[in-house]
């Protein structure tokens, strides 16, 4: 398995990035590939999502731990993925969101297409980068008008 971490600050407090981070429909706002997205009962979320041109079915199993600020996610159906979202307050209206994904490369290029090795490895960097940049431009536009 390959792991992924990424961060970015936000001008949210954490309570109202926790609760967009729990908003399983906003996710095709911030989440590239992802077109549709729902709750599945309490803890579960699936995913239609475009991958290389190839539409696939995600399925995710996720758990909390509201008294660390963190969010585990786990694939149920699809490509074999987990990751953690992790909230660290750094004050009263300053988050940072910590990303971390773990994947099997060899699964994401079966599953997603896409280069191999390294460039990989950048593309996945890339792509949770941006998708972060997308998730603090909707945090933080929603807090704005709230």
């Amino acid at each position: 398995m390959s792991t992924l971490e990424e961060q970015i600050d936000v001008r949210v407090p954490s309570d109202v990035a926790w609760d967009c981070l729990h908003r399983v429909e906003t996710y095709p706002q911030f989440l590239e590939g992802v077109r549709e997205a729902r709750s599945q009962g309490g803890h579960g979320a699936h995913l239609d999502v475009d991958a290389g041109g190839r539409a696939q079915e995600l399925e995710a199993e996720i758990t909390d731990r509201s008294k660390a600020n963190t969010m585990e996610w786990q694939t149920t159906k699809g490509p074999d993925l987990a990751g953690t979202f992790s909230l660290l307050p750094i004050d009263r209206t300053h988050t940072r969101v910590q990303a971390r994904i773990e994947y099997d490369p060899g699964t994401v290029k079966e599953a997603f297409g896409g280069p191999r090795g390294f460039a990989q490895a950048t593309a996945i960097e890339r792509l949770v980068r941006n998708d972060l940049e997308r998730f603090k431009e909707l945090v933080e536009g929603e807090w704005s008008t709230a």
